[in-house]
C-alpha cells in the first residue's frame, strides 16, 4: 500500500511534459493518490497537458479548465471538485507567470505597474484564493504544496519580479499555516533547484544557473524533477505530519552554501 493510498486532491499547474505539477503528480499517483487537473483554457493547452498525463501513463484524466487569475474559474473548478469526490485531502499549486520580457538581468528595475501586479496575482494571490475554497473540502484536515525557488531569498539575475511574486507566495503560505492550523491543514512549500521547464527557459542566464548549481552544490549535479515529487508525496503524507509553514529545499544543497 502507497503512503497516499486512499488520498485525492488537485494538482494546479501541468502545461507539458516538462512541468514540474506533471512529475508531481506521477510521484502521488504511484503512492496510491487519485488527482484531478486543471489546466489553462484553450483547445492547445488541454491536449498538451493530455499528452504530457499520457506519457505517465493516464488515458482518461478529469480535466477542467482553469484561469487562476479568475474566481469564476476558481469557483467552477473547486464545486465539480466537490460533485466528483465529495471532499479532498490535498492541493498542490504549481502556478507562475511573468512577461517574459522583464524577466532579463539589469530589467528589474524597469518593472511596469501592470507586469508587477499580473506576476504577484498569478503567481501568489490564485494560491490564497484557492486555498479559500480548498478549506472548506477538508473537514479532516489536508496538505497544501506550493512551488517556489530559491530566488525568492537571494537576488538571483533574470529571476526579478518572480523572485519578489515567490517571497511573497513563501510568506502567505506562513501566515495560511498559522491560520489553518487549527483545522489540521497544513501548508508548505518547497524550493526545488532549476530545471528545465517551460517557465524557467524563460528567464535570461538561465544556463548559466544551471552550470553553477552543478559546480557549487554540494552534490556537485543539479537536481532531477522526480526527486521533487518525492519530496510533495512525503509532504502529502503522514510522514510529515508534524510539518508546517516551512519551505523545503530540494535543490542538491546550493541554499546552504554561502560561497
Amino acid at each position: 500500500m502507497g503512503l497516499l493510498e486512499g488520498r485525492k486532491g488537485l494538482v494546479f499547474g501541468i502545461a507539458n511534459d516538462r512541468s514540474i505539477a506533471l512529475h508531481i503528480a506521477r510521484h502521488l499517483i504511484e503512492q496510491g493518490a487519485t488527482c484531478l487537473f486543471p489546466c489553462l483554457p484553450g483547445e492547445k493547452s488541454e491536449r498538451r497537458v493530455r499528452l504530457a498525463l499520457e506519457e505517465i501513463g493516464i488515458t482518461e484524466p478529469w480535466m477542467m479548465p482553469c484561469d487562476v487569475s479568475k474566481d469564476e474559474d476558481l469557483e467552477a473548478v473547486f464545486a465539480a471538485t466537490r460533485e466528483r469526490l465529495d471532499t479532498i485531502d490535498f492541493v498542490i499549486h504549481s502556478v507562475a507567470y511573468a512577461n517574459r520580457m522583464f524577466l532579463k538581468p539589469g530589467r528589474f528595475v524597469d518593472t511596469p505597474r501592470d507586469v508587477f501586479a499580473q506576476a504577484l496575482d498569478i503567481s501568489t494571490y490564485s494560491l490564497v484564493a484557492m486555498v479559500q475554497r480548498a478549506k472548506e473540502l477538508m473537514p479532516k484536515g489536508g496538505s497544501i504544496i506550493a512551488l517556489t525557488y530559491y530566488g525568492s531569498e537571494k537576488a538571483i539575475p533574470g529571476y526579478n519580479v518572480m523572485g519578489v511574486a515567490k517571497a511573497a507566495l513563501e510568506a502567505s503560505c506562513r501566515y495560511l499555516a498559522s491560520e489553518l492550523g487549527a483545522h489540521g491543514i497544513r501548508v508548505n512549500t518547497i524550493s526545488a533547484g532549476p530545471l528545465r521547464t517551460l517557465s524557467a527557459m524563460a528567464v535570461g542566464g538561465i544556463d548559466e544557473i544551471f552550470d553553477l548549481v552543478a559546480v557549487k552544490a554540494p552534490l556537485r549535479r543539479n537536481i532531477d524533477v522526480g526527486e521533487v515529487g518525492k519530496a510533495a508525496a512525503f509532504l502529502l503524507s503522514d510522514l510529515s505530519s508534524g510539518i508546517t509553514g516551512e519551505n523545503i529545499h530540494v535543490d542538491a544543497g546550493f541554499s546552504m552554501m554561502g560561497l
